[in-house]
Formats: structure tokens, sequence, C-alpha cells
């Protein structure tokens, strides 16, 4: 770990108050944007369990179903209740100003967790919280291109206009771009990704290689191009994003070819930057959660250990 990021680290670990009164718990309202997969239900489950009454939180959760207007409802209830803090997964990127306008007006800070936003709003946030989703496409373009230079790369997108959906498909394109002939989304679900395969591989019977934004969406493809008569990792290879314990079972099993992890398991880090917030103390413009790119080379051991 660099020095920069030891200096940043120790920021957000140094102690913080809790309150207006200190050891009043701090009171967040969460909006999670809803239940897509496993990563998903991984990443509210720590989320969950980070933001306890034990820990000194005291947490106001809205599961919002996928809608960017429960979405807004939901931080617009947060306000009203003068939260010490709101945060929130936003399913989209644009679309928010308006509401985080009403936050700032209000003096309530905000905090984005996982998803980016766009906004030309001033101060419309404290800090994003979360992976850095060009990175990843990139990590997976590189892998084609150095072990598939020549595949016809179907990209088997996440939900159009998520943060997600924008940063993994630049980052892959940036690298492998040419490689691509064809996409559509299969909104981050198991059932799209089965679809919306099996439709590419009669559209598009050239394909031989699926770039799939999630690993939910990837398990949905291997579904597809077996029930097709292929064979998931042979004549199709799969490349995913996420890091789940199913996925990487199926990459040991050789049909997933390749996986770059996006870790959901971040509430520790997520519970230690709202308590600065809502203390009012300095934090990062930006909080990258780490992740790392898994091979055939994975074990049982590291499988079994995946907590989601």
């Amino acid at each position: 770990m660099g020095a920069v990021a030891l200096l940043v680290l120790a920021a957000l670990l140094a102690p913080a108050g809790c309150g207006a009164g200190g050891d009043d718990p701090v009171r967040v309202g969460f909006s999670q944007l809803g239940a897509e997969g496993s990563w998903r239900a991984a990443n509210t489950a720590s989320i969950r369990s980070a933001l306890t009454r034990a820990d000194g939180f005291e947490l106001t959760f809205s599961d919002d179903q996928r809608k960017q207007e429960g979405q807004v409802a939901a931080l617009r209830r947060f306000i009203a209740a003068d939260v010490d803090v709101i945060a929130f997964s936003p399913v989209v990127q644009d679309g928010w100003d308006p509401v985080l306008r009403e936050a700032r007006d209000a003096g309530v800070p905000v905090v984005v967790v996982d998803r980016s936003i766009t906004s030309d709003l001033d101060g419309a946030y404290a800090t994003r919280v979360g992976a850095d989703f060009r990175a990843e496409g990139e990590r997976a373009g590189r892998w084609v291109r150095e072990h598939a230079p020549d595949a016809r790369v179907f990209e088997l997108q996440g939900t159009l206009g998520s943060g997600a959906q924008v940063g993994r498909q630049r980052g892959f394109r940036a690298v492998a771009g040419d490689q691509v002939v064809g996409e559509a989304t299969g909104a981050f679900t198991r059932a799209g990704g089965r679809d919306v395969t099996a439709a590419a591989l009669e559209a598009w019977p050239e394909l031989d290689l699926v770039f799939a934004h999630n690993d939910d969406m990837a398990l949905g493809a291997v579904e597809a191009v077996r029930a097709a008569g292929l064979r998931p990792g042979a004549d199709v290879r799969v490349v995913s994003v996420d890091g789940t314990r199913e996925a990487l079972r199926a990459l040991a099993d050789g049909e997933i070819a390749h996986v770059v992890e996006c870790d959901p398991l971040f509430g520790e880090q997520l519970a230690a930057v709202l308590r600065r917030v809502a203390a009012g103390d300095p934090v990062p413009e930006r909080v990258v959660v780490p992740g790392r790119g898994f091979d055939r080379s994975v074990t049982a051991a590291q499988i079994e250990a995946r907590a989601y």
C-alpha cells in the first residue's frame, strides 16, 4: 500500500464525533437501489452489519426496487427527518441534482455508495465510496487483448445509464473496443443475461466471447451457451466482473474464463466515512474499494472463503 493510501486510511480511521451530542448515534438514511443478485445482497448485508446501534449508528434503510423515483422519494424522507447523513447507491447516473440541492440547502451531507453519479451542482455530495468501474472494464479488456486477441466479443451490459455500466463499458472499449461485434443490456440479472445471450448467439453466430458487466449475467450467459448446444469456456468464453463464489466455481470448472473482482463487502469502510462526514471532518473526494483479477489458478480454498 502506498504512502498516500496509508494517509487516507489513517484519516478515515481516526476518531471522529458521532453526532451533535457526541455520544448520540449517527443517524443515517440509506437508499439501496434494490435487489439484483448475490452481489447486491452481500453489499446490503455488509452495510447493515456495519451500521448498527452497537457501532454507533441509527440506520433508516430503504430498498427502492431499482426505481429512481423511489430513491428520490426516500432521499426526501431522509431530508425531512433531518438525518445526520444520507447515503445512497444510485440506480442510474443522471437526474439527481434537484434532490441533492434540497439536501445541500437543508444542510444534510450526502455520500454516494457503490455506483457513481453525474452532477453540475457544487457540493452535490461529500464523497463516493466504491470501486473504480472504468478500471474494472480496462482490466477485463486487457485480459481479452492478451488471451483472446482475435475473439469476436458480445458485450452484455448492465442497467443502462448506471455508473457500473457506463464505467465498465468505457474501460473495456478503450482497450478492446474494436473486438466488440454486438451489445445489449441484461440489466445485471441472471435471467437477463441468459435471455440476451441466447438472442445474441442467433443474431451474431460468429461471436465467441461474452464480456458480462456482472457475474449474475455471466452465469446466465453460460446457461444460454450450453442451451445452444455450445461449450462454455471452449466454443464461447465468458469474462465477468464481481467475484462471487458461484462465478469463481464456474471459473475453476472452465465455464468462465476470467473474473474481475468488485468487492461488495465495504460496510466497515463506509461506516468510517459516514462517521467523519456526520462530524464535519474532512474526507477524500473519492474512496476506492480495491479489487483484483481471478483466473483458472483460483483455488478451492479461495472460492469457499468468499462471503458472497
